[in-house]
């Protein structure tokens, strides 16, 4: 009887979480489904740097071997010139991003600073999720300045100030434009990188990064290219970017757009070289990494078999981590008690390893 009634309170809290993650998501409305595109003129930077070009190959086949030739040359892909030209307004950092694109506002980076006041040389970058708006993850900013490790809120590529006048969303950070998608992806990785070349120019030693949503892809794609990155937070992981898109709820109009255009097979090879699960092992060489992957139970966004993935794939490559796995979804992690419990999950693993 009482396994009965404990799973019956089980199945009535799992389908309320779910319905309430859904009514979240579903608030916004004004998600714009955009035609597929190859995006082929956003590609021409990054081949470049690979040394590929068209030929005459139809545009599938040259993303693929573009995804291809990045997973396998991903040093070359994430490579940059280090910005020469930081600038410290008030409290926000700013510097020319290493991916130039045609949107003027996109291409200046700026990042709020928040220093510790007690003068140790820790600090931690804060990527936030797709579609996020200042002041958002300010507050875990202040929780790991209060801790005494200094924080750098990164806007992501189209994101805040850096979103072209045109747009109400960050509709060209992830669409249905695969060569946008990547180039996007390309400039969070190195706009990110740059920032612990500030960071390292301030005195900085001890170094750590957390991504959320989006942001945590972009986290490891960073993190796996940078063995300055000692300490990770992962919150919300998932294996292949196409499998994301192509399941989870808060891309279905991205879907729609893609969707009798390409399947998703062939999206998984177009969107390769940003999937995690390619840079596994170049992680797992860097021993001396600390991670942290945190999912939810009743995620619509990053579906739960795929987070799953990631923690199998992180105990087959002998990652030294932590997971967390929180009865909530993806968009109530960021309502009371689970914002809470996320931040002392986040500040914590910082304050014990960085």
């Amino acid at each position: 009887m009482f396994k009965a009634a404990r799973a019956a309170f089980v199945n009535t809290y799992a389908d309320w979480m779910v319905r309430r993650d859904e009514e979240l998501c579903l608030r916004a409305t004004d998600r714009t489904v955009r035609p597929f595109e190859y995006g082929i003129e956003w590609s021409s930077a990054s081949a470049t740097s690979l040394g590929l070009r068209l030929n005459g190959c139809s545009p599938d086949k040259f993303l693929i071997r573009l995804n291809e030739h990045a997973v396998a040359k991903s040093h070359d892909f994430f490579s940059y010139q280090r910005p020469q030209n930081f600038t410290m307004r008030d409290e926000w950092l700013e510097f020319e991003s290493g991916v130039p694109t045609p949107y003027p506002a996109n291409n200046t980076v700026r990042a709020r600073w928040f220093p510790a006041r007690n003068g140790i040389r820790k600090a931690v970058v804060v990527l936030p999720h797709w579609n996020s708006k200042f002041p958002q993850h300010v507050a875990l900013c202040r929780g790991l300045q209060r801790l005494g490790i200094s924080a750098l809120r990164l806007s992501l590529p189209y994101h805040d100030a850096r979103m072209p006048g045109e747009l109400k969303r960050a509709d060209y950070a992830v669409s249905a434009n695969v060569g946008r998608t990547i180039d996007a992806t390309r400039q969070a990785v190195i706009d990110t990188r740059s920032c612990f070349d500030w960071l390292e120019q301030q005195g900085f030693e001890d170094l750590g990064l957390v991504g959320t949503s989006l942001g945590s892809c972009y986290a490891f794609l960073a993190s796996a290219h940078d063995p300055r990155i000692r300490v990770n937070v992962f919150n919300h992981c998932s294996t292949y970017f196409a499998d994301v898109v192509w399941e989870g709820l808060s891309t279905r109009h991205i879907r729609e757009g893609i969707e009798g255009s390409v399947d998703l097979d062939t999206l998984r090879k177009f969107w390769l070289c940003l999937s995690p699960p390619c840079y596994w092992d170049l992680y797992s060489a860097h021993r001396e990494k600390r991670s942290k992957f945190i999912y939810t139970r009743f995620d619509t966004t990053f579906p739960v078999h795929l987070s799953k993935q990631v923690i199998k794939g992180a105990e087959e490559k002998k990652f030294d981590f932590e997971v967390a796995v929180l009865p909530c979804g993806h968009y109530t992690m960021g309502q009371f008690p689970f914002n809470y419990i996320t931040g002392y999950q986040i500040c914590s693993f910082f304050k014990r390893n960085l």
